[in-house]
C-alpha cells in the first residue's frame, strides 16, 4: 500500500535531521518495509473505525452521506 522508496527516503530525512545513525546490521530496505508494515497495520485499523463511524455502527444515514458528497 505505502511506496517503499518514499517511506525509505522518508525515514532516512528523519535520520539525518536528528542525527541518528542507522545501526550496522540493519539495512534502510529491511527498515523501511518494517516500518511500512507497522504503518500499514495501523492504517487498516484507522479505516476500520471510520468506516463504522462514516456508516453509523450499521444504520447508514444517507442524507448525510449525500450531503458530504455534494460539497
Amino acid at each position: 500500500m505505502l511506496d517503499r522508496n518514499v517511506v525509505k527516503q522518508f525515514l532516512q530525512d528523519q535520520f539525518e535531521s536528528r542525527k541518528w545513525k542507522l545501526p550496522k546490521d540493519l539495512t534502510w530496505d529491511s527498515l523501511s518495509e518494517v516500518f511500512c508494515q507497522y504503518t500499514e497495520a495501523d492504517y487498516y485499523e484507522w479505516l476500520k473505525d471510520n468506516f463504522k463511524t462514516f456508516f453509523n455502527h450499521g444504520n447508514p444515514d444517507w442524507e448525510e452521506i449525500r450531503k458530504k458528497i455534494i460539497k
